[in-house]
This record gives structure tokens, C-alpha cells and sequence, in this order.
């Protein structure tokens, strides 16, 4: 029996880059896999040498509650030794982030031990969490007040189910949407491949897997984050 584990991502600023190199640092439109992974990794207090084959297991789906906007930061570096070990230099980079996003990301499996062992370490990770980037924490905490499992529900059903939140009770500028965008892995997918599956955070190896994307049409409104 499948069961899925909701994680709630919400921040100022996130970022969830797919081919981030050098001076150049991307960020992908929603949260993906590899990114979702490495805050649930922080949580458990795995170091980036351990192996993650349990966690890259788990069928992962991210709900856009909000899509935010896509910014980008120019940062200057200065000082900074060159690869040669000789001297130092002025280092430019492009940052792009997701200002403004509310997500609800989802891991499905069959391990509920697994699950509840994700949930409870996300109520008190190990390591400092983050949205991509460690100078992006959570504006909230990642995990839903009672509960964040759905036991005996599939990742889909569970994303399309679960009630969109607004930030504040007294929200003008922040009303129900019609429909909610959703993307989740689908080994029969064929809506895309992305490489986002972490099969080493320590020397930066990916993984493909297939998505497809799906509408949720009609969502109850749930309890504020915020009152």
C-alpha cells in the first residue's frame, strides 16, 4: 500500500537549480527532486557521502499553490583564489531565484517508516534547513499542523485533496485559485524528463526521470498558515 508524505515550501525566496555551473546559477520554475531530497537529508542529518537510494525510491510531485516570479540576483565576489592557488580575483555571478512561491511538495512510498521517520525530523531536523540555497530558509515550517502523512493515499490523489492554505486570515490579495498546477514523476510520463534524481550530492551525479502534469480543478480552502 502507498502512502505520501506532504511537505509544505513556502518563502520569500527559493531556488531549485537543474544545471546551475560556474558563474551562472539557474533555478527551475517549481521545487524538484534533488532540491526536496537535500532538505529532507538536512532534516535527517545524512552527510552528503551517505547513500540516498531509500529516498531517491520515493515517487516525488510538487503542487504549485503559488508560482511566485522569477528574479535574478548580480553578485560581486571579491578576493577569491583562483583555481591555480596563485592570487585572487573579482568573481561575477547571475543568481536566479523564485520570489514570492508557495509549493506543497509530496513523497510517495510504501515504508511508512520511512515517512514518519521524515515527518518527525522535519518537526526538528538535524541541520538547518533550505529552499535550495542555504541563505533561503523556510518562511515556514515544513510539515502541515496535524500531520503531514496520508496514509494509504497515492501522491496524486493526495496533492489534489489536500486543501490550499493562504498565507493570512485577511487575504484580498491572496484568493483561491481555480485550479492548481501539479507535476509528478511518471515512469509512463510524457510530459518531460528531468535530471534531477540525487544519485551522489558529493560528486553531483543526477538521474532522469519522466513527469507528467496534471490540474487540480476544485480545492477546498484550508486553515491560514498565518492568523
Amino acid at each position: 500500500m502507498s502512502h505520501t508524505i506532504l511537505i509544505p515550501l513556502v518563502g520569500p525566496m527559493q531556488s531549485w537549480g537543474t544545471r546551475s555551473r560556474f558563474d551562472d546559477r539557474d533555478t527551475h520554475p517549481e521545487p524538484t527532486k534533488s532540491g526536496v531530497l537535500g532538505l529532507v537529508c538536512a532534516a535527517l542529518g545524512r552527510s552528503r557521502q551517505t547513500s540516498n537510494d531509500d529516498l531517491n525510491a520515493l515517487l516525488f510531485g510538487v503542487r504549485v499553490d503559488a508560482p511566485g516570479t522569477i528574479l535574478t540576483d548580480f553578485h560581486t565576489a571579491q578576493g577569491v583564489v583562483r583555481a591555480a592557488g596563485a592570487g585572487t580575483s573579482t568573481v561575477t555571478s547571475h543568481r536566479h531565484f523564485v520570489a514570492d512561491a508557495r509549493f506543497l511538495a509530496g513523497l510517495q512510498g510504501e515504508d511508512l517508516g520511512l515517512l514518519r521517520l521524515i515527518e518527525a525530523c522535519l518537526h526538528d531536523p538535524v541541520w538547518t534547513l533550505a529552499l535550495g540555497r542555504r541563505s533561503f530558509p523556510p518562511a515556514l515550517p515544513p510539515y502541515i499542523p496535524g500531520g503531514s502523512i496520508r496514509e494509504g493515499t497515492a501522491l496524486l490523489a493526495a496533492l489534489k485533496e489536500e486543501p490550499w492554505r493562504p498565507l493570512r486570515r485577511r487575504r484580498d490579495w491572496d484568493e483561491p485559485p481555480t485550479g492548481l498546477r501539479i507535476i509528478v514523476e511518471d515512469a509512463a510520463g510524457e510530459d518531460g524528463v528531468l535530471e534531477d534524481v540525487p544519485l551522489s550530492y558529493s560528486a553531483r551525479r543526477f538521474g532522469a526521470r519522466r513527469i507528467r502534469f496534471d490540474v487540480a480543478e476544485t480545492v477546498k480552502e484550508g486553515e491560514p498558515w498565518c492568523s
